[in-house]
């Protein structure tokens, strides 16, 4: 197949990357700063440039969205909506211009997270971001047919309990091995409309 990986140069999306390929297929990588190709897909014009300079693709895999932690009464008016910019929009953006880009029988695998099911302090944005992607996703797919779409929520990574494990008390982390298998599962497989939780 041929994916389109975004957020290619983080932790998860190296990984991904590096799954993908090992699995036989062509992977595009892309990044604002970083990879085959570089667009920042906060910005529909973006997008719509990227998609026109990738041509026609099987799958597109997202690893990517920004949204800030404060607590609820230290957030600015702007915060929730840059949160939503950066983490729904920018995936819903991926979809909806990426339809008539992708192969009819291709696939879309968004990026959510553990914060939609159990919340933590400083987290209500991402919490904000996350359960309205899955949202999206389960409606989003009773329309795209026969194109799927799904979510991967994971939960911390184990390798990034050093930097953020203290965010999470009490939740148990996840090996990136284990998310990129997800990914696989979305991407190979044939569900949709799904949220898998590694």
């Amino acid at each position: 197949m041929k994916i389109l990986l975004i957020g290619a140069a983080g932790k998860l999306g190296s990984a991904l990357h590096e799954v993908l390929t090992g699995r036989g297929h062509e992977v595009l990588t892309v990044g604002r700063a970083s990879g085959s190709l570089r667009y920042d897909i906060t910005d529909p014009a973006q997008v719509a440039a990227m998609y026109e300079r990738a041509g026609s693709v099987d799958a597109v895999v997202s690893a990517a969205g920004d949204v800030p932690y404060k607590p609820v009464v230290e957030m600015s008016s702007q915060d929730y909506p840059a949160a939503f910019r950066g983490k729904v929009l920018s995936q819903i953006e991926l979809v909806r211009q990426g339809v008539p880009v992708v192969a009819p029988n291709g696939s879309f695998t968004l990026v959510t997270g553990v914060l939609a099911r159990e919340p933590i302090p400083t987290g209500s944005a991402a919490s904000m971001a996350n359960g309205a992607l899955e949202a999206f996703v389960r409606a989003a797919a009773i329309e795209i047919a026969p194109q799927r779409i799904n979510a991967v929520s994971p939960s911390v990574f184990t390798e990034s309990l050093a930097e953020y494990g203290d965010f999470f008390p009490g939740m148990r982390p996840v090996d990136l091995a284990d998310v990129a298998q997800s990914y696989v599962r979305s991407v190979e497989g044939g569900l949709t409309g799904q949220v898998f939780v590694p």
